[in-house]
């Protein structure tokens, strides 16, 4: 009896498979891959997940909701509502979340999954940036993250205003707002997107096309290119013993890291299901049908674009004008610092690689105390927008701490040029001291509180000398010579004597 007659059917569908595709010599080199073990990287995963789970839900949705503002009478379970005039899009958002099975678990678990998508890209990249993971040769990968985190932040807008409440409408207007206050061509960057004076009858329609079809398409090709990339430049890991630029320490991705990472990806779905079953968000029922005449009190984007309501929010409302045009500075100023604000992180490798004139590839990660500058700056960069975050919700500040809303607002403007200042060089002087502190213990080791007397009467602490694995990690970022297995030369390497 002949091999092919004992094979099994599973395994020679396997080798018509692997003679076909490659399989089995694509899996030998790659279900091996190596992955460092540190809770950070698992940032990066619930992003994934959470993309993951937005599709999934999304899928559901598209099933029963209608992108049209053609106005219904509704007549549904939700008796408040019966007989008033509504679109087509918040009538279809009111039947998923009352009288379609498990439509509003799905509805709040897209809308939480979504929040914690950005949460988890805008948190993953300040692991990558803190830690100098964006250096050569990871710039590309870099650029891949920012635009996710870019698209993210619009698809999200997208999909909020979707159900054409009250509320969505509101920050429909502060767009329309925004678009108006462009000079020259404001009008008809309004017209063409609302297709006609605002709120206009396609910005639903237009939005929903471009948030279940065109921006995650780009999002789903950037994702597969920015996975692909971390496969072919491999993990940065942080330095310890062992660790190398030219090494990956770590557990192997079959079948180890593939059955934590299928673990998480339950324990990531399950949280957002909790979570949205138990905390209401968005309730589209409470705000009513969307009416240009009115506005919800309070209203407030999610938080990921609050930090762009708070720009306008905060700024005077200066006007001037130019041959004949009136420019709104009190937008039109906001508008352009907006972009400006991602664009600086997402460049910022190659404003660091310049001033540095560093072109060494890398692939141990940094410790932040040892990098004062860069980390001073993230942490500027991160005050600037909570306090502009703040800013977007002066009225609710206001409310709650019983103060006046002049003076919320000239707090965060003055806190707007203070704080990252101030945020700066505190955060650098931290890192400092952090770096001569362990000076200290690479030089003296640690304290015991003991006391001892010497011979001669001199009290003096005993104190305990590093592990060579702490003595390591503290000292890597001054060693970089020794991380580095050099190749050895060619003129040394034994030849094996010709047959």
């Amino acid at each position: 009896m002949t091999a092919t007659q004992t094979a099994g059917r599973g395994e020679r569908v396997a080798d018509w498979l692997d003679g076909r595709l490659g399989i089995h010599s694509l899996g030998r080199k790659y279900l091996r891959k190596v992955f460092p073990d540190h809770w950070s990287f698992l940032l990066g995963e619930i992003c994934l997940y959470s993309f993951v789970v937005l599709v999934l839900t999304g899928v559901y949705l598209t099933l029963f909701f209608h992108p049209s503002m053609n106005e219904v009478t509704y007549h549904g379970s939700y008796v408040p509502l019966n007989g008033v005039r509504m679109s087509e899009a918040y009538a279809s958002t009111l039947h998923i979340s009352f009288d379609v099975r498990g439509g509003l678990l799905i509805r709040q678990l897209h809308h939480w999954a979504a929040l914690v998508f950005v949460a988890g890209m805008l948190t993953h990249m300040m692991r990558h940036f803190f830690t100098g993971s964006f250096r050569k040769p990871r710039e590309v990968n870099w650029l891949f993250g920012w635009l996710l985190l870019f698209l993210g932040l619009f698809e999200g807008l997208f999909g909020y205003s979707l159900p054409d409440d009250l509320l969505s409408g509101t920050g429909l207007r502060f767009v329309n707002g925004a678009l108006l206050s462009v000079p020259v061509v404001g009008t008809y960057l309004s017209m063409f997107l609302f297709g006609g004076e605002f709120p206009g009858h396609e910005i639903v329609a237009r939005f929903y096309s471009l948030h279940i079809l065109l921006i995650p398409g780009i999002m789903a090709a950037l994702v597969v290119a920015h996975l692909i990339l971390v496969v072919y430049h491999k993990h940065t890991q942080f330095a310890g013993p062992g660790r190398t630029e030219r090494n990956v320490v770590g557990t192997p991705f079959m079948p180890v890291y593939l059955a934590k990472a299928g673990g998480f990806f339950f324990l990531v779905f399950g949280a957002l299901t909790v979570v949205a079953a138990v905390a209401t968000i968005n309730p589209v029922w409470v705000y009513g049908p969307f009416r240009p005449d009115q506005v919800s009190t309070g209203a407030q984007p999610d938080w990921y674009l609050g930090f762009a309501e708070g720009l306008v929010r905060v700024m005077p409302g200066w006007e001037i004008t130019l041959w004949g045009h009136t420019l709104v500075l009190g937008v039109l100023i906001p508008v352009v610092v907006f972009p400006l604000l991602l664009v600086f992180i997402g460049i910022y490798p190659f404003l660091e690689a310049r001033a540095t004139g560093d072109k060494r590839e890398h692939h141990l990660l940094d410790r932040p105390r040892n990098r004062p500058v860069r980390t001073a700056i993230g942490a500027a960069w991160i005050s600037l927008y909570l306090i502009l975050l703040a800013g977007g919700g002066n009225d609710i500040v206001a409310t709650r701490l019983h103060l006046s809303i002049n003076t919320v607002t000239w707090m965060v403007r003055v806190a707007v040029f203070v704080l990252p200042t101030v945020v700066f060089v505190v955060t650098r002087r931290i890192c400092l001291g952090l770096q001569l502190r362990d000076a200290e213990l690479v030089l003296h080791g640690r304290e015991t509180g003991l006391i001892k007397r010497l011979p001669h009467g001199e009290y003096v602490e005993v104190h305990q000398p590093l592990d060579q694995a702490e003595l390591h990690t503290l000292t890597a970022h001054r060693r970089q010579g020794e991380l580095v297995e050099h190749e050895p030369r060619p003129e040394l390497v034994e030849r094996e004597p010709q047959p």
